[in-house]
């Protein structure tokens, strides 16, 4: 048994000997000598890629912010006289003029009202002949002392104070007429009508019953605020002598056909937003706008020189910032940080680190590293297709 034991711990040893040798003899075999070359077969070919050539250019000094709109004025319609509303004289929702009749109040009651003024102006006037007739028989009564001097006095104050009422009736005429004018509410300014808050047949009170509103929309009002690095970009606060042109941005993504100009700039800065409040005027004659809507007013200032237009997917980020890769003498991509502003169309604006004809490669960009060989072509060509070998074949 012991033989046997003895025998079975040797043949152990010698399979465990064998399996290192094994081991060993497969690293030897695998390691690369220093200094070699990996097989022809496996160098990575120059990578194709499309540059362009940039050139300076100037561009506008702009920022865009969310803008609303808002009517020119707003007038809420009310009537003077209260009564009952007879007709409505307008769409709703349409455009009106200044002075156009838009509703039909009762005008009965005024009616009535100007009939007795004038009744009373007449009475009046009666009254005025008689005293005046009295006045001047007393006075020849006077002359002859026929009459103590008090009933003269009496007789002529009587006529002053018919005098007197006959300008109050007057009046009273004046008002009546007014008041029947005003059954006839009209539009104060030029606009668009809103929604009839009543119905025909309604009562109304005088001077509270809103009845509807009118906007004038040409021309309109595009209300917006600019943060403060906004403020920076543009070179400082502004108002209305710093501002180049205001234009707007519809919300299907066109241009506003026209300008605008600031008409109002707040004197101070929102403490809780941070932003100052601005507010621009568009003529809007096609009513093109209405008020209500949202858009984004592009203030511009001046413009930049001497800056370069990089298409947005050639501009990446690293640790250190922003940077494009650019092609050197020996077709190398090569990293260049770059300072951007902001975006023009589907452009970056850099603003330092190009020179003109440096050429920006604009694509294959995340296969490339720093010292790639590149096979640069023009943005939108094909690219040249690599040479084919020549010689005999063995």
């Amino acid at each position: 048994m012991s033989v046997f034991l003895l025998q079975k711990s040797r043949l152990r040893g010698i399979n465990l000997a064998f399996l290192a040798l094994l081991v060993v003899s497969l690293a030897a075999c695998n390691k690369k000598p220093e200094g070699s070359a990996p097989p022809a077969g496996m160098a990575m070919p120059p990578m194709p890629v499309s540059v362009i050539s940039v050139q300076p250019t100037s561009v506008p000094m702009s920022v865009e912010a969310v803008a609303q709109t808002e009517g020119a004025s707003e007038v809420e319609v009310r009537p003077r006289v209260g009564g009952i509303i007879l007709k409505k004289m307008f769409e709703e929702g349409a455009p009106v003029k200044a002075g156009q009749v838009m509703f039909q109040i009762d005008p009965a009651p005024y009616e009535i009202a100007l009939t007795q003024a004038r009744a009373a102006v007449a009475g009046q006037n009666a009254h005025i002949v008689q005293t005046t007739r009295e006045s001047n028989r007393l006075k020849d009564l006077l002359s002859t002392q026929s009459i103590s001097q008090r009933e003269y006095d009496n007789a002529t104050s009587d006529a002053s104070i018919s005098q007197a009422g006959m300008m109050q009736a007057q009046a009273n005429i004046k008002e009546a007429e007014l008041n029947l004018s005003y059954t006839r509410v009209t539009a104060p300014v030029s606009g668009v009508a809103g929604r009839f808050q009543y119905s025909e047949g309604a009562l109304v009170a005088p001077n509270t019953s809103l009845l509807t509103t009118i906007v004038q929309v040409s021309p309109i009002w595009v209300r917006f605020s600019l943060s403060e690095t906004d403020l920076t970009s543009l070179g400082g606060h502004l108002d209305q002598k710093h501002v180049k042109d205001v234009s707007l941005i519809l919300p299907d993504g066109s241009e506003f056909a026209q300008k605008g100009k600031l008409n109002f700039t707040a004197n101070e800065i929102n403490p809780n937003l941070g932003t100052q409040e601005l507010r621009a005027t568009f003529e809007n004659k096609d009513k093109t706008l209405l008020p209500g809507q949202f858009v984004r007013a592009r203030v511009t200032t001046g413009s930049h020189e001497g800056v370069f237009l990089v298409p947005q997917t050639a501009v990446l980020t690293g640790d250190l910032g922003k940077f494009v890769f650019v092609t050197n003498e020996k077709n190398e991509a090569t990293p260049r940080p770059v300072v951007v502003g902001d975006w023009q169309g589907k452009d970056w604006i850099v603003l330092e680190g190009l020179k003109t004809n440096d050429k920006v490669i604009v694509d294959n960009l995340i296969k490339l590293h720093p010292g790639a060989s590149v096979v640069p072509h023009a943005l939108g060509e094909p690219p040249a297709m690599p040479a084919k070998p020549t010689g005999k074949q063995g």
